[in-house]
């Protein structure tokens, strides 16, 4: 019996020690960061809702009305999102029900695969801001093969994908040697070449002699893709959802193999966390930005020709959506890693599916955009959130951690 009674404070030690290290750990601190965010904008909604304003001008005669309204006034912003992103229950059938989670499907596609791309950066020690201007010259391979060249149906979508992938990595090729030949930093190169590229896109959809021109008009627009190079709907006519998510998923499996599982992604990872120390191993660190930031503009370049094939009609410059920035928060918030990465695209893309629905609702779109920056905020700044969920720090392990994150986010 006295044995039972020493054995019991060092199993709730034991306990205890799991628990602080569970609760230290990144995936809470992101679940929290998640929530506060959709916190804060549920305060957005009801600051901002007219029915809330006249309810509480009229508190002292109705009190439970002012509380009911701004209760109502957070259900029906979230549960818009809700209907608009994962199921509508007020649908007739299944199928019209479930159309809104295809639709989150599709939005999310692209967003993983150019944030599997910036992910493999931050992992290699580097910072690629490009996505946008890699999307864009994708576009441009993707776009000529599609609408100048004539291959069988499976061939031709195949070509357009290759073309859109290798065109963007040649667009990353050139940040590799600028900074690993000439010492250019990446972050300024990224977003000057961001430029070019989309300068360059819209020069392309200009010109009546050059590849994307469509016959001429005031709005720069491309010819539309040949049927035998679109991307087929995945679940038939009813929903659009296309091939595009398969592309995605392959992408998440190779980014996945690449950087766990094989040799190239063992040296991405050394130099990633210490470059002196992989430079004396015999890695060559500069060969290894080159081919870090080509893969990684080969992800975006597969998130481009997504968006290239998967329409019904020609390109216009806005086909590229904001996906090459918002990628850079779905790799933040998933901590570079292929799972999560995933998830933050789901979220991401369910933010997008869902905010026509809340507009109809009468909640403005933009809130979702102050809950994305807040996330980010958070996540960003890890004492905020520990500060105000009153966690534990990390332990010595946890410590090491993330010592070893923050020198890959460098």
């Amino acid at each position: 019996m006295s044995k039972k009674v020493k054995e019991l404070p060092v199993a709730d030690s034991k306990a205890n020690s799991v628990l602080r290290e569970i609760m230290a750990g990144d995936p809470v601190r992101i679940g929290l960061s998640i929530l506060l965010g959709f916190i804060i904008g549920g305060i957005f909604m009801i600051v901002f809702s007219e029915d809330v304003v006249d309810s509480w001008s009229n508190f002292g005669a109705d009190p439970n009305y002012a509380f009911s309204a701004v209760w109502w006034s957070i259900q029906d912003g979230y549960g818009a999102l809700f209907y608009g992103s994962i199921y509508n229950f007020n649908a007739d059938n299944f199928i019209a029900g479930i159309r809104p989670l295809t639709e989150t499907l599709r939005f999310a596609a692209p967003l993983i695969m150019a944030g599997l791309g910036v992910a493999l950066t931050f992992r290699v020690g580097l910072f690629n801001i490009g996505a946008t201007g890699q999307i864009m010259v994708g576009l441009a391979g993707a776009t000529f093969v599609s609408t100048r060249m004539e291959l069988p149906q499976i061939l031709h979508m195949l070509v357009a994908v290759l073309a859109a992938v290798l065109a963007a990595a040649v667009w990353g090729i050139i940040v590799g040697i600028l900074k690993s030949r000439f010492g250019a930093h990446e972050v300024i190169v990224t977003i000057m070449m961001n430029y070019v590229a989309t300068a360059l896109f819209t020069f392309f959809l200009r010109e009546p002699n050059l590849l994307l021109e469509a016959g001429g008009g005031g709005t720069p627009k491309s010819d539309r893709p040949a049927d035998t190079a679109m991307l087929g709907a995945l679940l038939g006519p009813s929903f659009n959802l296309h091939y595009g998510l398969i592309i995605a998923a392959l992408s998440v499996f190779a980014y996945w193999w690449l950087m766990e599982r094989s040799t190239f992604g063992f040296r991405f990872r050394m130099v990633g966390h210490n470059p002196t120390a992989a430079r004396a191993a015999g890695i060559k660190v500069e060969n290894t930005f080159i081919w870090a930031l080509a893969i990684s503009a080969a992800f975006s370049g597969l998130a481009a020709a997504n968006q290239g094939l998967s329409i019904t009609g020609g390109l216009t410059t806005s086909i590229e959506a904001g996906i090459g920035f918002d990628a850079i928060t779905v790799a933040l918030l998933g901590g570079s890693r292929a799972g999560g990465v995933v998830m933050a695209g789901l979220l991401f893309g369910a933010f997008k599916a869902g905010a026509s629905s809340m507009q109809v609702a009468g909640v403005s779109p933009e809130v979702l955009g102050v809950v994305k920056a807040l996330i980010v905020l958070f996540i960003a700044a890890p004492p905020i959130i520990r500060a105000i969920y009153r966690l534990p720090k990390p332990g010595p392990k946890m410590i090491e951690a993330m010592q070893k994150a923050e020198k890959v986010s460098k």
